[in-house]
């Protein structure tokens, strides 16, 4: 197994805290992996094995625990002797009840708990319902770009620019960097991948009736990363193409979408109103990989493209993360944390000068002086436009 530090930097952060870990990420993004590796750094410290409770309660070894009732007289039982005890539960939404037995256990101090779930239903609803303010989220996401050179085999990793087109193809999930390099081995791959999240998290999940429009309603987004999406412009599509649908079964399966961590909600903010507006949002892929897959490889927009891969970033760095609006500008990233507020635009390049005049237009007109960045795919020693910042986006992925 491949070390993630900056995740497990989190574990180790709110280990022993009085609230409940929560894992949370799309289905291949890692979560699993970063149990074991837990359990494993526990083990190098000293906890005993049988202190560190693990189970993937999607697996048939665990079947029996579906059962909320036997799944907690199971865990009392493991629960016995000196603490502290470690609780891994990989998968928790696969028992219906689970939460009735976190919230027991919780209360009881049982254990050091630690959940990973794949659909955001299980905070949104179920958990926060019983625990509110006593669990953490650590999302996860697909690898970074600065992770992804770290899984490539080593004579792959010298390459940078190489690899970053790669990434830029295949994406992070992190079986992708041990296949071969093909769009037939990876596009199989990421399909599967995809089918599994829209069947188990999705159609299941919700009782969807007709995966097909779901099915739709996610090639349109992937398509759209980077541009606005409105539930307009979706119905007017799919009538286009001959299914006639209503604004709230769209509305619904875009929130199911989201649920499921195939894609991120953008909202738009409005700089000068200091307000979230609540139209013309933009998506955006949790991995680019997938979303080339969804739409054949058939390429797309460049600057869309590395829009997206900026956005996860920024996601992956803790920021909260909106289109910025400034009249009829649009700044592609407001990007805020405590004590934070940066603003980003990204750009393929600049090197035109009418291209670059309209880059950087937004940015000059924000009218507060917070740090402010173009990114593209330029290498020039221009490293600053009137204090805006000019940095390579290689570099800027890179960068800690």
């Amino acid at each position: 197994m491949i070390p993630r530090d900056d995740y497990m930097a989190q574990f180790f952060r709110f280990r022993g805290q009085p609230l409940i870990k929560v894992i949370t990420g799309m289905r291949r993004s890692g979560k699993s992996t970063l149990l074991a590796l837990f359990a494993e750094a526990l083990q190098k410290e000293g906890v005993a094995f049988d202190h560190i409770i693990a189970m993937n309660l999607e697996s048939l070894a665990f079947e029996t625990y579906r059962d909320y009732r036997k799944l907690y007289r199971y865990l009392k039982e493991r629960l016995q002797g000196d603490p502290p005890f470690y609780l891994l539960l990989d998968e928790v939404q696969a028992t219906d009840g689970w939460e009735k037995v976190v919230n027991s256990l919780f209360e009881e101090g049982a254990a050091d708990i630690y959940l990973t779930g794949s659909n955001a239903k299980m905070l949104s609803s179920e958990l926060s319902t019983l625990l509110s303010g006593r669990y953490v989220e650590i999302p996860v996401y697909p690898l970074s770009f600065r992770e992804y050179l770290t899984f490539l085999p080593e004579e792959r990793r010298t390459d940078r620019e190489t690899a970053f087109q790669a990434y830029l193809t295949y994406g992070g999930l992190p079986i992708i960097p041990f296949l071969p390099q093909d769009e037939n081995t990876v596009g199989t791959v990421l399909m599967g991948i995809y089918n599994t999240v829209l069947v188990k998290d999705i159609v299941q999940r919700n009782g969807v009736r007709d995966a097909q429009l779901l099915e739709r309603v996610a090639a349109f987004l992937a398509d759209a990363v980077g541009s606005p999406v409105s539930t307009h412009r979706i119905s007017g599509y799919l009538t286009s193409q001959g299914r006639k649908v209503s604004g709230a079964t769209i509305d619904s399966y875009l929130h199911m979408l989201e649920e499921a961590f195939l894609f991120y909600r953008a909202q738009r903010y409005d700089i000068k109103g200091k307000a979230l507006l609540k139209t013309q949002e933009k998506y955006y892929s949790a991995d680019i990989g997938l979303r080339n897959a969804l739409l054949d490889f058939h390429g797309g927009d460049y600057g869309h493209i590395l829009e997206n891969v900026v956005y996860l970033e920024l996601l992956r760095r803790g920021y909260r993360v909106h289109v910025g609006k400034l009249g009829t500008l649009e700044v592609d990233f407001l990007a805020e944390k405590t004590g934070i507020r940066r603003y980003y635009q990204v750009s393929a390049s600049i090197l035109e000068e009418a291209t670059r005049e309209r880059e950087l237009r937004p940015l000059r007109s924000v009218p507060d002086q917070y740090e402010k960045y173009i990114l593209t795919m330029d290498r020039t020693f221009i490293k600053d436009f009137d204090g805006i910042r000019n940095q390579n986006i290689i570099d800027f992925l890179l960068s800690e």
